[in-house]
């Protein structure tokens, strides 16, 4: 700021987080949907992939990417919509005209109505960009097309052209001025349709934003190129295939990350057992060790005698919850020293997969303090 030449940025929008199919996406567990994979399994499919994306950004909360919204986004609003409208005005254009734009002959009140409306779309969805809604930039642009679909369905010009010609020739021409203005105004969302578009209406490539604003940018007698779907739809083997890829991912992950069993210690004699003296006890009492993060000081009734435990066991119990808990205790282990208190027997438990130790102990209550474990 001091040197004065650097451009300093002046908003820094954040997004919250993108699932995958209801969980988090990790590269390290291939929980993700790898670009180079996804190119060679939807081949000419990138648009559609940025779509999605857009339209689910999480700009306000969590969001969730799955392959199935991917499909109706694709098949719903891509293929039904946008490409719909587009392929029905330049396949009309050339059965009709020979792909020559036809002169608009006369304009109607609902005609000079969706010329005011497409004039206003620039704007809109610059509002939206800059303020980085994109999600709403892209609802706008699908609104445009939404309209344009509308129009053509309403006026129904595959009917109208065998009682009025002329009629038909001012519908198609507005039809064909909204397919132009969506050439401009999908490029930052769309960019490999938008140029697959302006190809096929043999627009200028040179036009800006604000060209959009204009209703005249093919002008009569401009000549169209052959019609192609803009978007093709994706078929439920396609999604099922995607969606069996994760789940096989994950069950490799579980597989990877399911922990050791501890093999088994060297064998015992029936001897050796027996001299482990292990009962039954109730806690007494149960306070935090000062100055650590594991360890309780535990008074516990063995049944022949009232003694001091020191267990590792804070992380997963309080104090306070514990009191009266019967558990299971080696009473005849030698006392050592820890922290300073002498902890005389050791406390047994189960550990889980996750490190979390639970007191083993009788299912029954009807056990007294004392009752040898054998």
């Amino acid at each position: 700021m001091a040197e004065g030449s650097y451009i300093l940025p002046e908003n820094v929008p954040a997004n919250e987080f993108l699932n995958l199919e209801g969980n988090k996406i990790s590269t390290s567990r291939n929980w993700a949907v790898w670009l180079h994979e996804y190119l060679l399994e939807f081949k000419d499919k990138q648009d559609v992939l940025r779509y999605t994306l857009c339209a689910n950004a999480p700009e306000t909360k969590d969001n969730d990417f799955t392959w199935k919204d991917f499909q109706a986004k694709n098949n719903n609003e891509l293929v039904a919509i946008l490409g719909n409208f587009v392929n029905r005005t330049l396949v009309l254009t050339h059965k009709y005209y020979d792909g020559n734009v036809p002169d608009a002959a006369e304009y109607n009140k609902n005609d000079i109505l969706l010329l005011e409306e497409i004039s206003k779309y620039p704007a809109k969805i610059a509002a939206s960009i800059e303020n980085y809604r994109f999600r709403e930039a892209l609802a706008e642009l699908m609104n445009l097309a939404r309209m344009g679909n509308k129009y053509l369905a309403d006026n129904e010009p595959w009917i109208v052209i065998k009682t009025d010609a002329k009629r038909v020739q001012t519908v198609m021409n507005l039809s064909l001025q909204i397919c132009a203005n969506l050439t401009i105004l999908m490029e930052p969302f769309l960019p490999f349709t938008s140029e697959k578009l302006g190809k096929m209406l043999n627009l200028n490539t040179g036009l800006k934003w604000n060209d959009a604003t204009r209703t005249n940018l093919l002008l009569t007698g401009h000549k169209i190129n052959a019609a192609s779907l803009l978007f093709d739809k994706i078929e439920d083997e396609q999604v099922t295939f995607q969606v069996n890829k994760l789940a096989n991912s994950k069950m490799e992950n579980e597989a990877a990350n399911k922990p050791e069993i501890p093999s088994q210690k060297p064998e015992i004699t029936f001897d050796d057992f027996s001299k482990m003296d292990i009962r039954v006890g109730t806690i007494l009492e149960a306070e935090r060790v000062p100055k650590t993060d594991k360890l309780l000081k535990l008074k516990i009734d063995t049944g022949i005698d009232i003694r001091t435990v020191v267990s590792g066991i804070a992380m997963y119990y309080k104090p306070e919850d514990i009191i009266g808990q019967q558990v299971s205790i080696l009473v005849n282990l030698a006392p050592r020293m820890l922290k300073g208190i002498e902890s005389r027997g050791m406390i047994l438990c189960s550990e889980n997969d996750k490190g979390e130790l639970s007191f083993v102990s009788p299912i029954k209550n009807n056990v007294n303090n004392g009752a040898m474990i054998k």
